[in-house]
């Protein structure tokens, strides 16, 4: 997404008339345009490795492929624009959640939820921040990090640039589940400071978004258990 651009959409549900509330609604946003829509897990991977959205709400199950193996297959390198992908479902299970945050996507919501944090979701994930439903607790990408985390920490990737004492506190914090907000709040800075924090640290870790810097300050050891 690109300065004023609008938020470019795709819907990703076999529930044809679910399917079209989620694009009458986010089409109807001033900011967003719904650019696709698809049915099953194959039409889901061709229509938005074609269209290019910024963000593609995903349901986890639809005929053939998966949401979390078309996310999974989203996330395949090279792609120098990945979809930032929020995961939409009827189902509140914490393997679903791993699932889906392991396969790479930004944000999850349960379909119960009112049409304005589907909404705020889409915004939210499209900012590059991670973003998860209410129902689902706030120590779950902790959780989820932990139990992928192999018993001795990882070496930080390669080619990656060392961070600042100010970026690996806000990484910590980011770890803890704060938003940006909160980050501001916290260390009694500027909002918009943290914002560039933020951007450095995934740039210079070469993340794609929020949720795996998250999971790489568990992984790499920076965060431990209790």
């Amino acid at each position: 997404m690109n300065g004023g651009s609008p938020i470019r959409v795709v819907v990703c549900e076999d529930d044809e008339l679910v399917r079209a509330g989620y694009a009458a609604v986010l089409d109807a946003q001033p900011d967003m345009v719904v650019v696709g829509q698809a049915g099953d897990g194959a039409e889901a991977v061709s229509v938005i490795r074609d269209l290019r959205p910024d963000v593609a709400v995903m349901d986890i199950h639809m005929p053939g492929l998966s949401g979390i193996e078309v996310t999974a297959r989203l996330a395949e390198p090279p792609d120098p624009h990945p979809v930032r992908v929020l995961v939409v479902t009827t189902f509140n299970l914490d393997e679903y959640v791993y699932e889906a945050l392991r396969a790479g996507a930004s944000g999850f919501l349960l379909k119960d939820a009112p049409l304005h944090e589907v909404i705020a979701g889409v915004r939210t994930v499209a900012r590059g921040e991670a973003l998860l439903a209410p129902a689902v607790t706030r120590r779950l990408i902790g959780e989820y990090a932990l139990r992928i985390r192999p018993a001795d920490p990882a070496p930080p990737p390669v080619h990656t640039e060392p961070l600042t004492g100010r970026e690996h506190e806000v990484l910590l914090l980011m770890a803890e589940g704060l938003s940006n907000g909160e980050i501001a709040e916290r260390m009694t800075i500027a909002h918009e400071t943290v914002k560039t924090h933020v951007s450095r640290i995934l740039t210079k870790l070469r993340l794609r978004d929020r949720v795996q810097a998250v999971v790489f300050a568990y992984r790499s050891g920076l965060v431990r258990q209790g």
